[in-house]
């Protein structure tokens, strides 16, 4: 399957946006998509019971690192498999590094490298033996691929263990031997689905750094992972996935704000009993909310003011009834608050909206009975 694009011939010098036959704007000129992946409307239903993916819409930028963050079960693994052309979605369309992606693709495969969740390889060869396999795959030279595989176990930090059988390697060395394989053929697409997961502290910092290493060089990286302390320390770009949707996406630096609005930790000993009585005083009656754990407070502004503003009266205050300022921070837990924030939103947009429908249902004030496809319903 392929679009009828038409227009000014790739490499052409003009550079002007166009809609392709299947909707994806592209400029010509350069010869590539604004977007290394987009999804409009991705649908995924199992087995006509199960909906995977409920009309995703995915945007994800050249060069990024674009962490696609959800709790296990929110549909990540079924974007990727889609995203690989692995699998067939149900609706809607998904177009990747500029083409539609179908079980046909395979020279844009080619372009890809993927890393699945806790990889698992053939326990009886070495990296060395595992890599050169994998480039014989994807059609590297012998020569090729000695270079690359040369290369790629220094960089993931394999060397020493290049002779070993892999059936004695620890998770993290796994895991690095993956995003070795991964980057045989020098991808312009690298997807990593929950890189991190079953790693100790360290290993989960090296393969954060080693993550790190990799961007640059117009490559464009996707990470799946619940962990929101490694998306924050590594991507540029963010999406929350809940329930097969898309709840929210736009730059990492976005999240920290919407995290950060309305929010100040302070940690205060002395009179803390007539600075917890005078936290009202800090904004108009109602607009300020607060939680007390010890001697922390968690202070919650609803009004209209800058954080700043709010920053200044919490600290005027401190001066003001005399307590003694111990710690104060404006973004703890940053990035895990509005993570939860967004999915506490989106179930509530839910409720309204099966309230709405259900309100619909209801004739003379008397509830019709709704059919959903149970046993013994009438229709059946």
């Amino acid at each position: 399957m392929t679009c009828a694009d038409g227009g000014a011939p790739r490499g052409s010098s003009s550079l002007e946006p166009r809609v392709t036959s299947c909707g994806f704007l592209i400029w010509q000129g350069l010869g590539f998509a604004m977007h290394v992946v987009q999804t409009t409307d991705l649908t995924k239903i199992y087995n006509n019971r199960y909906i995977a993916l409920n009309a995703l819409d995915l945007r994800v930028e050249k060069g990024t690192v674009f962490g696609l963050v959800g709790p296990n079960g929110a549909g990540k693994s079924t974007t990727f498999r889609i995203l690989l052309g692995l699998q067939k979605p149900t609706a809607g369309q998904v177009q990747v590094l500029g083409e539609p992606m179908t079980a046909e693709r395979a020279d844009i495969r080619r372009r890809i490298g993927y890393l699945p969740t806790n990889p698992s390889f053939p326990k009886y060869m070495t990296p060395i033996q595992f890599l050169e396999f994998v480039g014989s795959v994807i059609g590297l030279t012998q020569d090729r691929a000695k270079v690359q595989l040369a290369r790629l176990l220094q960089a993931v930090d394999l060397t020493n263990a290049a002779a070993q059988k892999i059936e004695g390697f620890s998770t993290g060395m796994m895991t690095r031997l993956g995003i070795a394989a991964a980057l045989m053929n020098d991808p312009e697409l690298l997807i990593l689905d929950e890189p991190t997961s079953g790693l100790d502290p360290a290993g989960r910092k090296q393969t954060i750094e080693l993550i790190r290493e990799l961007t640059g060089r117009d490559r464009t990286i996707i990470i799946a992972t619940h962990i929101l302390s490694d998306v924050e320390r590594v991507c540029s770009d963010v999406g929350i996935i809940s329930q097969g949707r898309m709840i929210y996406s736009g730059p990492m630096a976005d999240m920290r704000r919407l995290a950060r609005q309305g929010t100040i930790s302070v940690e205060i000993e002395g009179n803390t009993t007539a600075f917890e009585q005078q936290i009202h005083t800090l904004d108009e009656i109602g607009s300020v909310r607060y939680e007390r754990v010890g001697a922390e407070f968690r202070l919650t502004f609803l009004g209209t003011h800058a954080l700043t503003e709010y920053l200044m009266r919490v600290l005027q205050l401190i001066d003001r009834t005399g307590v003694e300022l111990l710690h104060i921070n404006t973004g703890a837990d940053e990035i895990e608050e509005a993570f939860l924030r967004r999915l506490e939103e989106d179930r509530t947009r839910g409720f309204l909206r099966a309230a709405a429908w259900a309100a619909t249902q209801e004739v003379g004030g008397v509830k019709e009975e709704i059919d959903a496809g149970i046993p013994g319903h009438p229709s059946i």
